[in-house]
């Protein structure tokens, strides 16, 4: 059935709300888009996916060109644009998703976000970890050419408390023990943090630097990269 698109298109439609152990998520629908809500807290929504695509780009050209299928970490499904980037790019190898939110996995399974990501999901290439992102970079021994983390709306903007350790020294340090050397480090936020970018040079990272990119709602997303050294 197509979406109204009466007076009352914008208005946001709540399609599902789960309580699961980090809190509440909740997914809308605004007129043709889709949202997720978490804690309260906007994260993303279908409207604009230029930077999440960027997050994969932006790691894959940071690669030297002749390394042979590159394994990339995705930290967080989200909507899904991040996911269907990286399977539409023959260059990768193995595509990992990390998402500790089942619910969130579910929509994109056979819910309403099964329409966007379903052909990434199949794709053989792919595999999706339903785990924290944080606790699993400091306990697997798993190692990544890339990894592309959008678990927040920034270094300084987390969503749960926990997520703040991702971006402290330790967490940092979990990063760079988890990448291949050579290996890319690429962050999403939604404004530049000079403070981050220190703070990935004080674990070791080089070639640190944040690239952006402008959005329909004026205040340009970006992505820090930076290259584990080895």
């Amino acid at each position: 059935m197509p979406l109204s698109l009466g007076p009352d298109a914008l208005v946001p439609v709540i399609l599902d709300r789960r309580e699961g152990p980090y809190g509440e998520v909740v997914l809308r629908r605004r007129g043709d888009d889709f949202e997720i809500i978490a804690n309260g807290c906007f994260l993303m929504d279908t409207s604009d996916g230029r930077s999440e695509r960027l997050l994969i780009d932006a790691a894959l050209d940071a690669l030297p060109a002749d390394r042979p299928a590159p394994a990339v970490l995705i930290g967080g499904l989200g909507v899904g644009f991040s996911l269907v980037r990286a399977a539409a790019e023959p260059r990768w190898g193995r595509i990992a998703v990390a998402e500790r939110e089942r619910a969130v996995v579910n929509w994109h399974l056979d819910g309403p976000l099964a329409g966007i990501s379903g052909a990434a999901l199949a794709d053989p290439r792919t595999v999706v970890l339903t785990t924290d992102l944080v606790a699993y970079l400091r306990t697997t021994t798993d190692r990544y050419d890339a990894l592309c983390l959008d678990i927040d709306n920034g270094p300084g903007w987390t969503v749960t408390e926990d997520n703040g350790n991702l971006y402290s020294p330790a967490g940092l340090a979990d990063c760079h023990a988890r990448l291949t050397p050579g290996g890319v480090l690429a962050v999403w936020s939604a404004q530049p943090s000079a403070e981050f970018e220190q703070a990935l040079r004080n674990a070791g990272f080089r070639g640190v630097r944040t690239e952006e990119v402008g959005v329909a709602r004026g205040v340009p997303d970006v992505v820090h990269l930076a290259i584990r050294a080895g």
